[in-house]
């Protein structure tokens, strides 16, 4: 099977290798050649633009950061609207606004092209070894589809409803993530100013009813003052940006997530948006005067 696949990030590169491992034929595009480069050494077809990808695919697979490029991609000019094939399925694997979505999704279906969103959940570690958590908007005869290529890159692929619906759980599951980090944030800065090891903390509560999986992922990078990008902190203020922006469509407070999403501003303006979003803990640190750190 011939899969398109455009957007070669921290995310796509492991996400297409693993593709490439279960036998597909990819054909590749990003905007960065050398992002190409290093895929097509894996394997893939390399392509120099969306138009040669979509005049080699009818599967065509999208991951890119934000809505503006999923619209570019989409129907800018040059774009799928302009030369994916009718009858093409193509899967918007990037997190975007609900909305956008079904914008896309209206406009490629004008010329019989479908499309759904599938945003995942996961950051690089689970894209390198093909556990990500798929949330998927559509129909479920382009799920059926869909399904079998999507689990050679995550280990959970659900269909969550109609389209936008992906993009809704995600942005659900980006809210709990950034109160989660803020929270143990927030305790353990506690902890460590009143001069208990934040490592023994973190030993005698991981298993009770506070443990977590975003715990058990990020404290460790916290108290080891690694704050390298599985997940920007960057990317995860546009899907806070996402998630106020559609609660206030729909007329739905969100108290706290309003506060962190003020935290991770500030910490945008410190120079912290190239780092991992389990750098919200520098928010707390730089307030109470105290390193979560090992001793």
């Amino acid at each position: 099977m011939k899969i398109g696949f455009i957007g070669l990030g921290i995310m796509g590169k492991p996400m297409s290798k693993n593709l490439l491992k279960a036998g597909y034929k990819l054909y590749v595009y990003d905007i960065i050649p050398e992002n190409v480069k290093e895929i097509e050494a894996a394997g893939a077809k390399a392509c120099g633009s969306v138009k040669e990808v979509a005049e080699n695919t009818e599967f065509i697979l999208i991951m890119v950061p934000d809505s503006p490029q999923v619209e570019e991609v989409a129907l800018g000019d040059g774009g799928l609207l302009e030369h994916a094939k009718p009858g093409t399925l193509v899967v918007d694997m990037s997190s975007i606004a609900p909305l956008i979505a079904q914008k896309v999704g209206t406009k490629l279906a004008e010329k019989g092209i479908r499309f759904m969103d599938a945003p995942v959940s996961g950051g690089e570690p689970k894209a390198i070894d093909g556990t990500l958590s798929f949330m998927v908007g559509g129909s479920k005869e382009d799920f059926a589809q869909a399904e079998p290529v999507l689990k050679h890159m995550g280990a959970s692929v659900v269909l969550v409803g109609a389209l936008g619906s992906g993009n809704t759980t995600k942005l659900a599951n980006q809210i709990i993530v950034a109160l989660n980090i803020a929270a143990v944030s927030e305790a353990f800065s506690l902890a460590t100013k009143a001069g208990v090891d934040p490592e023994a903390v973190f030993d005698a509560i991981k298993g009770g009813l506070a443990g977590s999986t975003v715990m058990n992922a990020k404290v460790s990078m916290i108290l080891d003052g690694n704050f390298k990008p599985g997940f920007k902190l960057n990317l995860h203020s546009k899907d806070l940006t996402n998630a106020l922006d559609t609660a206030k469509n729909l007329g739905v407070p969100l108290l706290l997530t309003s506060q962190v999403f003020q935290m991770v501003q500030y910490l945008r303006g410190q120079g912290e948006g190239e780092n991992d979003h389990s750098a919200i803990a520098r928010f707390y640190e730089t307030l109470s005067d105290v390193e979560m750190r090992k001793s």
